[in-house]
């Protein structure tokens, strides 16, 4: 194992020498760009009419040589000028003023007295230009009495909150249309890369930036286990032997990247979202296999995708496969593991040696959230690679919401990624003390350390950078808070000994798992009250979603959102004074319904949430409300089902899976069926262990864990 790491530490450096070397004797970029463009003429964009009549050639000024020699009127038409790039922007710009038209008449209409509206009538039926109704709109609305606009939008803007509060976005996938619209006629990808040669599954230049601009705006930052401007460097040069760019890696991302787009060439069946990158998938599965045996940091790389992609799949229990033999490629590459000599920065190049420091650190985040957030006890003890600076230069730049037209905002992103690893340290802790074991009681010296890691929490949390807390932020920042309240959640909610409330006879269907009651004779006193932590961090996860959804909306958000809402959503129903119209709860199972609709294992996961509310039987009070949308009252109502089908019912479907697990028989049913699918209500610890089954799979994985957890990676 030493020669080994030895022999890549040497290769790595040997990289960063030989580089350096190619790079000197190449000529610069701009010398060759300069002399290129001086052996050019300069070309013409766009003739004449009269030029293009008689076919001759165009000098592209008015007047032009020709029209000057021939004494003719030169005219330039820019409308008739149908390249790509000319004919869209032209096409946007005429499609901007007339839906900034329409908007305006709307407004007149909604906000001038009704003599100005009938003008307008007036005016339209008169066959006016567009010319004159602009000028007759813009003066109306400069009169209008600012005192009313204001309060017009000031009941517009409650009606929307209230509209975000309680009521269901649409659920159906949306997917880009056959006519183009002008949100995708300006779409313009801020990331520009080739797809040749880095897939075979389409030569697409722009499709790829666009997936690829979609990856690094929504997926990368929570993570960020590979450096992006490395990869972006190498990527652009197009050489697929590159030590920090693959073919394999490459085809990883894109299939991510499908997650996040609406393009109807991210699915492979239109409209079918467990189909979403399937393509991708398979070329970076092939493309796996015909790999060399020896380890490498984009191997590592793409492996860490494609364990995010099973994650979200259902289909397949390779999520914890793939994430085991990540950790395994970073212990045997000197990245993570306790054991053999360390690799220094000073063995390596500038790009390799960033590179190594981001997937270090970058894994070491992955399989401490992916572990503690299943009570899980985490594999990886400790990282190799010094940290990263938190004050790197790239705080500097901005973070832009790719495709949306919202406005930019500071990426903070160095200071983010370095509270994210503080944040996974007391995470690991928590895994370590609190998961070694799955009972489902405490011991005292596990109660005593449960305080210690909420005190470490709580310390993490008031040390903060103070722009953590506006709310103008990127959503990664977000998502590190949902984070934080998920861990009070898991530290307080998995021992339910650990409450006197808790001891109390449930008469929730029993599993065949679920643990014996605990008895009150078990039960060691706390300085926390358990219950009042947990509501609390449900109803902060709660307020941070509806931040989200209200700066950049829920159809894109990570797929952890999916798992922190999720989380919020059991605890909240676990309550002893559950209230179903408690308005924090309704908020979260309105963002559960966007998140979840986007992939087939949301699907499943939303079809238990219903399951689970609807045991409550508190449906009665929903059926009253005149303040609940008819598509909440479906989700929470236990008897709508008798009302007929509904939109959500087809959420089901998939949920074999689990009844072909042995330890899921004799799960009593309701309804049509048996099993899963019909099973009344699932606790959040029964919950979690579904999803587990759902997303990573675990059944052949967690014998071979304990074996080599020790040896591998330094699990003491």
């Amino acid at each position: 194992m030493s020669d080994q790491r030895d022999s890549i530490a040497e290769s790595f450096s040997q990289y960063g020498h030989d580089k350096m070397n190619s790079d000197e004797a190449k000529p610069s970029s701009s010398s060759r760009t300069s002399s290129s463009t001086a052996s050019w003429k300069r070309r013409v964009s766009t003739a004449c009419l009269a030029c293009k009549k008689s076919k001759r050639k165009c000098s592209g000024t008015a007047p032009c040589e020709n029209c000057r020699t021939f004494h003719r009127v030169c005219i330039f038409d820019e409308s008739l000028d149908q390249r790509r790039r000319v004919a869209a922007k032209r096409t946007a710009d005429e499609l901007s003023y007339h839906r900034d038209l329409l908007n305006d008449i709307f407004k007149l209409v909604r906000e001038a007295d009704e003599t100005k509206a009938l003008d307008l009538l007036e005016i339209i039926r008169h066959n006016a230009s567009p010319d004159e109704l602009r000028a007759f709109i813009n003066d109306t609305l400069s009169g209008l009495d600012t005192s009313s606009s204001r309060t017009s939008a000031d009941a517009a803007s409650k009606l929307e909150s209230m509209r975000e509060l309680i009521n269901v976005e649409g659920t159906t996938p949306v997917f880009r249309r056959k006519v183009m619209d002008i949100h995708y006629l300006c779409d313009e990808a801020p990331i520009k890369v080739p797809a040749r040669p880095w897939t075979q599954v389409t030569g697409d230049d722009d499709l790829v930036s666009h997936l690829v601009s979609l990856y690094f705006t929504w997926d990368y930052p929570f993570n960020a286990f590979l450096d992006k401007d490395v990869f972006l460097k190498h990527m652009v040069n197009a050489d697929p032997g590159s030590q920090f760019c693959s073919p394999f890696l490459v085809n990883a991302l894109l299939s991510n990247a499908c997650y996040f787009s609406e393009f109807s060439e991210a699915y492979v069946v239109p409209g079918d979202i467990s189909s979403k990158g399937c393509d991708f998938l398979a070329e970076a599965e092939r493309l796996r296999s015909e790999l060399p045996l020896q380890p490498s940091l984009t191997t590592l790389q793409g492996l860490l995708l494609l364990y995010e992609r099973y994650a979200m799949s259902r289909d397949d229990d390779l999520g914890y496969v793939r994430l085991h033999d990540a950790i395994r490629m970073g212990d045997t590459l000197g990245l993570v593991g306790n054991a053999g000599p360390k690799i220094t920065s000073e063995q390596l190049s500038q790009d390799m040696d960033i590179s190594c420091r981001r997937t270090a650190w970058g894994l070491f985040n992955v399989d401490t959230m992916i572990h503690t957030g299943f009570l899980r006890p985490s594999l990886i003890n400790h990282v190799n690679m010094r940290r990263l600076d938190r004050d790197h230069m790239l705080d500097q730049s901005d973070w832009m919401p790719y495709p949306s037209h919202r406005d930019t905002r500071p990426s903070y992103f160095s200071l983010y990624f370095d509270e994210s690893c503080n944040l996974s340290t007391i995470s690991r802790d928590i895994s370590r003390s609190m998961f070694a074991s799955r009972s489902s009681i405490l011991n005292p010296q596990q109660e005593q350390s449960r305080d210690v890691l909420y005190d470490r929490l709580q310390r993490w949390h008031e040390m903060l950078p103070e722009i953590f807390e506006w709310e103008k932020i990127p959503p990664y920042l977000m998502l590190l808070k949902m984070r934080y309240n998920a861990l009070i959640i898991n530290l307080f909610s998995c021992f339910p000994g650990s409450d006197p409330s808790s001891s109390a006879p449930s008469d929730e269907p029993q599993t065949p798992e679920s643990p014996p009651p605990p008895s009150p004779d078990d039960h060691v006193p706390s300085k926390y009250n358990s219950i009042e932590l947990t509501q609390t961090a449900a109803r902060t996860i709660a307020h941070l979603a509806r931040i989200h959804r209200r700066e950049f909306g829920l159809h894109r958000a990570h797929h952890f959102a999916l798992y922190t809402i999720n989380l919020a959503l059991f605890a909240m129903i676990e309550h002893p004074a559950f209230d179903v119209l408690d308005p924090d709860f309704l908020s979260l199972v309105s963002a559960l319904s966007v998140v979840a609709s986007r992939s087939a294992l949301g699907r499943n996961l939303f079809h238990l949430f219903r399951q689970s509310v609807r045991a409550k039987a508190q449906g009665g009070r929903v059926r009253d409300s005149n303040w609940v949308s008819d598509e909440l009252k479906e989700v929470l109502d236990e008897k709508a089902g008798s009302r007929g089908h509904g939109r959500f019912d087809e959420y089901a479907s998939g949920l074999e899976k689990l009844n072909e697990k042995e330890k899921y028989h004799g799960i009593p049913g309701r309804g049509e069926g048996y099993g899963i699918q019909g099973y009344p209500g699932l606790g959040l610890s029964d919950m979690l262990d579904r999803y587990e089954s759902l997303s990573l799979g675990k059944d052949d994985v967690f014998s071979e864990r304990r074996r080599r957890r020790s040896r591998v990676v330094g699990f003491e």
